[in-house]
């Protein structure tokens, strides 16, 4: 099933820019094939406000998140994960306006001798940690926490009680689909993630990549209708007698630019992982890149 992305959007790098009447974005100036335009940040509330996201650590992105806040305070700093685009800039943040950072916990470390390919920020240290279902307050905004693991195991959605908008992070993009990247990204995880978030009644999602995605029920199951076809197009190759990961992305990945092509690899990974662990696919050894799959 297609995705109904919203390729543009209105932005400008630097500039703070009203999304609802409590959330403010300012992009970085981080563009890339993984994060789009840049990553939003987002600001919440008024006068006393929530950082959600501090972003790269880019000394011209903090400036400018600086400046967006000039004459207000900010007491929370809102992480939703420990990727390199989302959260380096908590410490400058931090030290310059003194907010309480509140995020699920560090960065996940991967076992010893085991490469992942996104980049991690394994100095984050939040001084709140917060669970499923936890709610974080200021002065004018009230926000719950909502554990949405399978991109990485840390991941958190805000939703904005005031607003009834939930920001999504990299869970739920407004021009992509998150890569799932073993051993910490789980497939099987993602899609638990994406089902919980049907039954919710946000209606706009606010992602940290792409444009605000109005009706997002609907978008949310494309998300689990697109994953499910993928499912089926490693199940047609497996049965046409490909056995290794990179043979099936050149087949089920053709109209994919060949540079995305190992991120690709990565997500086919993952459901390979849960195939194997539910014994409807068998692997040559643990599932890895480089190991070799069929049918039973």
């Amino acid at each position: 099933m297609a995705i109904p992305y919203i390729k543009e959007f209105e932005f400008a790098y630097g500039e703070p820019q009203p999304v609802t009447p409590n959330v403010r974005r300012v992009v970085a100036r981080n563009p890339s094939a993984f994060s789009f335009h840049g990553t939003g940040t987002y600001i919440l509330g008024k006068g006393n406000v929530a950082i959600v996201d501090p972003g790269p650590d880019l000394a011209d992105h903090v400036d400018a998140l600086l400046n967006a806040v000039r004459g207000e305070t900010v007491t929370h700093i809102l992480v939703t994960h420990t990727h390199t685009d989302h959260s380096p800039a908590t410490r400058a943040l931090k030290a310059a306006t003194g907010a309480t950072v509140f995020a699920f916990g560090g960065h996940p470390k991967p076992p010893e001798g085991v490469h992942v390919e996104q980049g991690g920020d394994h100095d984050f240290k939040p001084d709140v940690t917060l669970r499923d279902g936890e709610i974080v307050a200021g002065k004018g905004w009230t926000v719950e926490a909502i554990h949405t693991p399978g991109h990485i195991s840390n991941h958190l959605c805000f939703a904005l009680r005031e607003d009834n908008v939930l920001l999504s992070g990299d869970h739920v993009m407004g021009w992509s689909t998150a890569v799932i990247s073993p051993p910490d990204g789980s497939m099987r995880a993602y899609f638990a993630s994406l089902r919980k978030l049907l039954s919710r009644g946000e209606v706009l999602y606010i992602p940290t990549h792409g444009a605000p995605i109005p009706d997002p029920v609907p978008f949310v199951q494309a998300y689990i209708d697109h994953r499910i076809a993928r499912e089926d197009q490693i199940f047609a190759a497996l049965k046409e007698g490909l056995e290794r990961v990179p043979d099936m992305v050149a087949r089920n990945y053709k109209d994919v630019p060949a540079h995305l092509h190992p991120a690709a690899g990565r997500s086919m990974l993952a459901h390979l992982v849960q195939f194997v662990e539910e014994g409807r696919v068998l692997s040559n050894g643990p599932p890895t890149i480089a190991s070799r799959y069929r049918m039973p």
